[in-house]
């Protein structure tokens, strides 16, 4: 005792505060219930309360059934000499090692509650066309995969996995996967495939599973999240978002093509575009030079381009974050994202700078209180349900990078495909990848509201602000978005420009006819 005091009095006063700053750290953490682990559950009953999450896209599919907008689909195309036995037993032991894929829901006393059966075994649905004409193979096996991602789930039954393999010849097939969101999410995606590969190689082989078994399944970290998350941890989240959200606007009002309707229909279509590696590498530099993120300028460009659609100076945006905060989480199927809310302060004609660095505070003092389930956030804060719009925002934003593991499976030659089902549930939902050869834009937008064309003007206003925040971060954001207005006018002249020469061709092309025939 009396040689650490001797240490702790020859300590300078910048050490004995970092000293201080780590002591009060570790107390913290002590104090954390987060750092509770979660522990399995028994298992003497089969049935087990919703995680947070679970409860909303229950209450959603009570008023909506029958609707596939929470259907995840993915598929991909398989050439090569496919061990389809091994294909169906790699499937079923990833459902029989994952709950969560072998979970319904019903009622119990009047709550919710999600059921585990003992045992699920998933079948293949094999499609196969190899005998139809070579020239119509293709037309039917997009229309039977668009078939089976639009396909609603039945919470109560169940399975909410479905699975098919659409044959096009003895070495072509198609391997659809859709499950419902209830029961997974972007990250349970990688998680599946990446034990599908391995389970794959060992079967077809002749080995057993090389997977270790999981400690813990998604129903005990729903039990543990619905006792972690009360009294002084759920008072100090809601505390944050409360004085966070305090006024802030209940929608964002971007000019439409057509009117809102009064019930969302879901129908959705998306517009796709690609910027080069370079201007991924400049906002790098520009992110890294003002203590920012990527994600942050992008987020920044957007609210800006919004802010010129809407000229509203308070908006917010919605991204998600994987929700996985405790490593017990890491290697489940389930639903674990969460989803946050990004409002920010537009208003003053702030510099680009300036509107990083609101943005960037913003963003993480969402991180930081990012426990409280958005379905708590929205009760809480008592918002009226409307129907035809999102709560709290109608647009989300998220910055995505693509699985560290590799799609290859012995013998195949794998190439994903796009299984969009055809909805969005947002206003827009904007996805950007970054890819090695660039960065890779996904506008998901509601048909319901807009034109493609409107999203394809308002994707180049994009890219028009994010070149800006490069050439010019010190200016004003009046003066980016007038430079959005000049660049507008540059396009409009040369397409103008264009049209009148194509025309002017046409024109020669009948007159020389004309003239031929004379």
């Amino acid at each position: 005792m009396a040689e650490n005091s001797r240490l702790i009095a020859e300590l300078s006063r910048e050490q004995l505060e970092l000293l201080r700053l780590k002591l009060s750290k570790m107390e913290k953490k002590e104090k954390d219930p987060s750092q509770a682990p979660i522990t399995r559950q028994g298992r003497t009953s089969n049935t087990f309360p919703l995680s947070f999450a679970q409860q909303r896209l229950w209450v959603i599919d009570q008023l909506m059934p029958g609707a596939h907008a929470y259907n995840i689909p993915t598929a991909v195309r398989l050439k090569g000499q496919l061990d389809v036995a091994a294909l169906e037993r790699a499937t079923n032991e990833i459902v029989r090692r994952h709950e969560s894929l072998r979970t319904t829901f019903t009622a119990a006393g009047g709550q919710p509650v999600q059921v585990i059966a003992p045992i699920l075994t998933i079948k293949l649905g094999l499609f196969d066309l190899s005998g139809s004409p070579p020239e119509e193979r293709e037309t039917e096996a997009m229309r039977l995969m668009g078939e089976q991602t639009r396909e609603p789930f039945d919470l109560t039954a169940g399975p909410l996995l479905r699975t098919a393999l659409i044959r096009l010849d003895d070495r072509d097939h198609i391997l659809v996967r859709i499950v419902h969101h209830i029961v997974s999410d972007k990250i349970s995606l990688e998680i599946f495939v990446r034990e599908l590969v391995m389970l794959y190689e060992s079967y077809r082989s002749g080995d057993g599973s090389p997977l270790q078994e999981l400690p813990i399944q998604y129903a005990d970290y729903a039990v543990w999240q619905r006792e972690w998350l009360r009294g002084e941890v759920l008072e100090k989240q809601l505390s944050y978002w409360k004085q966070r959200l305090r006024g802030a606007r209940a929608s964002l009002e971007i000019p439409t093509d057509r009117p809102r309707p009064q019930v969302q229909s879901f129908a959705g279509a998306r517009h796709s575009t690609q910027w080069e590696s370079q201007l991924v590498g400049q906002l790098e530099r520009l992110s890294q030079r003002e203590g920012c993120t990527l994600f942050m300028t992008l987020l920044a460009a957007l609210k800006s381009l919004l802010f010129y659609y809407s000229r509203y100076a308070d908006i917010s945006v919605g991204t998600t974050i994987s929700g996985r905060h405790k490593a017990e989480t890491e290697q489940l199927i389930g639903f674990f994202v969460n989803t946050l809310v990004l409002r920010t302060d537009m208003s003053g004609d702030p510099t680009l700078v300036e509107l990083l660095g609101r943005v960037r505070e913003v963003v993480l003092g969402a991180e930081a209180h990012q426990y409280l389930p958005f379905e708590r956030l929205v009760e809480e804060l008592q918002i009226e349900r409307d129907p035809g719009r999102h709560p709290l925002f109608q647009v989300i934003f998220n910055l995505q990078t693509p699985p560290a593991h590799s799609l290859d499976l012995p013998g195949l030659t794998l190439t994903p495909l796009d299984a969009s089902n055809g909805t969005v549930k947002f206003d827009m939902a904007i996805f950007l990848s970054k890819l090695p050869e660039g960065l890779l834009g996904s506008f998901f937008y509601s048909t319901d509201l807009f034109d493609a064309s409107t999203i394809s003007r308002m994707t180049d206003d994009y890219e028009t602000l994010l070149r800006f925040f490069i050439a010019r971060p010190e200016a004003r954001l009046s003066e980016a978005l007038e430079e959005v207005e000049r660049e507008r006018g540059r396009k409009q002249a040369a397409h103008l420009t264009e049209l009148k020469k194509s025309n002017f061709e046409r024109l020669k092309g009948a007159r020389r006819k004309i003239a031929s025939r004379q």
